[in-house]
């Protein structure tokens, strides 16, 4: 599967596309996990999940609070336009709402375990079988699509990261993986990359911790409405209700609680023992290729960084 390298860019009328890695450079954006996307971190593996049901409800509740409005406001000047907009709103909702239940009711997907001191992917795949693949040959590309309608400019982007399987004797259908974020793509997608690629070639320090799993009452959306009340805060318990009325927060977070609390782990007897911390005069180390990109992008960015403040 040939890949442009990483730092090239291809820009068309409607699209753009920046490829990432390989080889893992430097993209210049911050750390920012914005799907919840760490499952697991600590000094060995980063786990990274592709389930977030949770951002699915905050894009729909959004919607339908909109439609239940608009039907409210509408529902003595003109009765026969607030049925028109419920019936409309409820069939616009239903089709992602369907999406979410259906995600609900399915087993959350395994995880993909990047191991730092291996510089190694393991990548499940079904029948219980994985692949492990070596850390620079991975794929990384931020895709951007836009599109032009009366209602304005539409953008959407995806980050999408490929694996190949190492098995060279591998059938045609089963030597590429690939999956994809629904982050927006640019910069944001990036940001997300660098997540990864700040884990593997910085350390763990230079990522954000894990957001899944059991909140803390103090941290939850009930939990900090009622301290921030406590408090006096009523800017913050302002925000807090916002936050639960119109973009969904409280159920997102139950919904992702419930299926995320204790997220899926990777149990093949195999990977544990790969997953166990190794002496660090084991640790495998970057390609002298590798060094001479990083260090070269760092040059770049270090210039462009001059140049914006000079």
């Amino acid at each position: 599967m040939s890949t442009p390298p990483a730092g090239t860019t291809k820009k068309r009328l409607f699209s753009r596309n920046d490829y990432l890695a390989p080889l893992p450079i430097p993209t210049g954006e911050k750390p920012c996990d914005v799907l919840n996307t760490i499952w697991r971190k600590n000094e060995v593996f980063l786990d990274i999940g592709n389930y977030s049901i949770g951002s699915a409800v905050m894009v729909m509740w959004p919607t339908m609070m909109l439609f239940l409005g608009l039907a409210f406001a509408f529902r003595n000047i003109s009765p026969d336009l607030s049925v028109f907009i419920l019936v409309g709103g409820g069939i616009i909702i239903g089709v992602p709402a369907l999406f979410i239940v259906q995600g609900l009711l399915r087993d959350v997907p395994l995880p993909v375990r990047f191991n730092r001191q291996r510089r190694e992917v393991c990548v499940p795949r079904e029948n219980g079988e994985y692949w492990l693949v070596p850390w620079e040959s991975v794929t990384a590309a931020a895709t951007q699509h836009s599109s032009v309608s009366q209602a304005g400019k539409a953008t959407m982007g995806l980050l999408i990261i490929g694996f190949e399987n190492p098995d060279p004797h591998a059938e045609e259908d089963n030597k590429h993986f690939s999956f994809g974020f629904n982050c927006g793509g640019g910069t944001t997608a990036m940001a997300l990359w660098e997540c990864m690629r700040s884990y593997m070639e910085i350390g763990p320090d230079a990522v954000p911790n894990s957001r899944v799993g059991i909140t803390p009452y103090e941290k939850s959306q009930i939990g900090s409405l009622i301290i921030d009340l406590l408090k006096g805060d009523l800017i913050g318990v302002a925000w807090g209700i916002f936050c639960i009325t119109i973009l969904g927060t409280y159920f997102a977070e139950k919904l992702q609680n419930l299926k995320l609390s204790y997220p899926p782990d990777l149990l093949y007897p195999d990977i544990i023992e790969w997953s166990n911390p190794l002496p660090p005069e084991q640790w495998a180390k970057r390609s002298s290729e590798l060094e001479e990109a990083i260090a070269k992008r760092e040059a770049e960015l270090a210039a462009q960084t001059d140049q914006a403040l000079a």
